[in-house]
């Protein structure tokens, strides 16, 4: 697919495109085939003419019109790895001209939105606050009583039942007088207080001692996933055969013995301790690279349209209501949930958006300062991972994605992967305070004199290269 690329004002850019005859044809024949399901023909069963014949009977640009509708997002997106453009937001695309025959080519262009360009200031040596994470007792006693809480015992008690204990029970529940369907259960083991049952049902056995037995009434919510009972009022008829109270380990020697394979509980806390702050440690690391790049981002000047930014806070809500969908989430819902329209939810990421782009511009404009190149090896080893979620090898992967243009994706992200480490080692990280007040002194000195109304950005979310 043959592409040439011209900029535009804005961070815009319009690619014009010629789509060899061969795969016109190929979309056409696919689209006649699709056609001739639909139509009968003589002398052939129902859906089983030829391409040839379908665009003999209605006509060549018919067929193409409807290739063309079924194509075009395929050869626009191929335009997009041939021309090495990343597009922003949706493109205005048109078409330049169409065969009249087959065996021609065919021509359209569009124009998108891309990344801006940016001139860059000092990125190297950079004075960057980077936090010293230590790690509080609390966290570590959090930890220890979460690992105790899994060696709990539940011992018989003979006492009322209080919220923490656990009841062994058998119920049988009625709605109208009648029992029903899955609502009967016996030596059901029951935690007060952890609300595994239907509202209402755990409260009404508080209190409740061995042998005795209680009629418990509730309402099944209006959206109950059993729709017979969805409403209605039931009773459920309950025998406590036991109650049960949760019985901890001493936090002694022993227990860290049972519970790892440490000896004494300071080692256990101690290891505990460790792996806390490697995690802490990473996470600091993480939050510095990011403050490096923004300091870099900082000392450059990227122009953002306004257009630009909106098409990326748009970009950033079809990510999410993609995601929101994959857990099985209505995106308007949550949106209920929010209190707010798309719209406002979009214009309310606006700033978090230009903020992503100019991290992205900043990091290309490096790269390519840097002359930052990416080895068949570094390749490779980044493709690991995907190949062995898709049962082959990362060489095999590789070839497929170098085949169809992919590759370029993951070769510009190892790229601004590589340019923001370059950035990272080369910065000099200070007390985290003290680059607070420094930027703290800065925002003060930038309200003083800046004109009345104009705002900076706020900050936005932690960015990574390959996170749009």
């Amino acid at each position: 697919m043959k592409t040439t690329v011209k900029e535009l004002p804005d961070s815009r850019a319009e690619v014009q495109v010629e789509v060899p005859a061969a795969d016109v044809d190929k979309a056409t024949s696919r689209a006649a085939r699709a056609l001739a399901k639909e139509m009968r023909m003589p002398g052939f069963r129902a859906g089983k003419a030829p391409a040839s014949l379908v665009i003999q009977r209605i006509g060549f640009d018919s067929v193409l019109q409807e290739a063309i509708r079924e194509a075009l997002p395929e050869w626009y997106e191929q335009s997009l790895f041939d021309s090495g453009v990343s597009p922003i937001g949706d493109p205005d695309i048109a078409m330049v001209s169409t065969p009249e025959d087959e065996g021609q080519p065919l021509e359209f262009k569009f124009e998108v939105g891309v990344r801006p360009g940016a001139t860059l200031g000092d990125y190297k040596g950079l004075e960057v606050g980077k936090e010293e994470k230590e790690v509080p007792d609390e966290i570590v006693d959090t930890e220890v009583e979460r690992i105790r809480e899994g060696f709990a015992r539940l011992e018989p008690v003979e006492r009322e039942a209080a919220e923490g204990d656990s009841l062994l029970i058998d119920f049988e529940g009625f709605v109208d007088g009648s029992a029903f369907q899955g609502g009967t259960a016996e030596d059901y083991l029951l935690a007060l207080g952890s609300g595994q049952l239907i509202e209402g049902f755990e409260e009404q056995l508080t209190g409740a001692k061995a042998g005795e037995e209680r009629e418990v009434k509730v309402t099944f919510p209006a959206d109950y996933q059993a729709e017979h009972l969805a409403g209605k009022d039931a009773v459920f008829k309950v025998k406590v055969k036991e109650v049960r109270e949760k019985v901890l380990p001493e936090l002694d020697d022993d227990f860290a013995s049972d519970a790892s394979e440490f000896d004494t509980l300071e080692e256990l806390r101690a290891d505990i301790r460790e792996k806390v702050g490697t995690a802490l440690d990473g996470r600091a690391e993480e939050d510095f690279r990011l403050a490096a790049i923004d300091a870099a981002v900082e000392a450059a000047t990227v122009d953002v349209p306004d257009q630009l930014a909106t098409a990326r806070a748009e970009e950033r809500w079809e990510r999410m209501e993609r995601q929101l969908a994959g857990r099985g989430m209505d995106p308007n819902a949550f949106l209920q949930m929010q209190g707010k329209t798309r719209e406002e939810l979009i214009a309310e990421t606006k700033p978090d958006a230009e903020k992503e782009l100019k991290r992205e511009a900043v990091v290309t404009a490096i790269a390519e300062a840097e002359s930052i190149e990416v080895t068949e090896e570094e390749m490779v080893e980044a493709l690991e991972h995907s190949a062995e979620h898709e049962r082959t090898t990362p060489e095999k992967l590789l070839e497929r994605l170098r085949a169809s243009g992919r590759d370029s994706m993951v070769r510009e992200d190892l790229r601004a992967r590589k340019a923001i480490e370059l950035v990272a080692e080369a910065a000099k990280p200070i007390p985290k305070g003290e680059a607070d007040a420094r930027a703290e002194k800065a925002e003060a000195r930038e309200k003083i004199l800046a004109p009345e109304g104009e705002k900076g950005p706020k900050s936005g979310e932690l960015w990574t290269p390959g996170g749009n």
